[in-house]
């Protein structure tokens, strides 16, 4: 059973970064979705396996970044210019079917990581 562990979440001011990581395999695609108090869980941004193509939200285009580094078999979510609306639980979800990680449902991802918090203040 693949077992996901999200880690780097945490507090930062507006403005600010953080890095999110996720330990999996490049034979998996990966997506990371967040969920804020009484919204729905949404995609953020996903790389395929298939092609390492990716995707991003439009809420989050041009200040997050999904990025593979093979050799620790970890993703990442690079967090730039950070807003308050970007608070929520953060998760990496992956899958080992997935052909094109986009659009984002989040009942394709097979694993999922327990979550991560992430809290941006102004």
């Amino acid at each position: 059973e693949v077992q996901l562990v999200e880690s780097g979440g945490g507090l930062v001011q507006a403005g600010g970064s953080l890095r999110l990581s996720c330990a999996v395999s490049d034979d998996y695609a990966i997506g990371w979705f967040r969920q804020a108090p009484g919204k729905e869980r949404e995609g953020v941004s996903c790389m395929s396996s298939s092609d390492g193509s990716t995707y991003y939200a439009d809420s989050v285009k041009g200040r997050f970044t999904i990025s593979s580094d093979n050799a620790k078999n970890t993703k990442y979510l690079q967090m730039n210019s950070l807003k308050p609306e970007d608070t929520a639980v953060y998760f990496c979800a992956a899958d080992l079917f997935l052909a094109s990680c986009a659009p984002m449902y989040p009942g394709e991802y097979e694993y999922w990581g327990q979550g991560t918090q992430v809290t941006v203040y102004s």
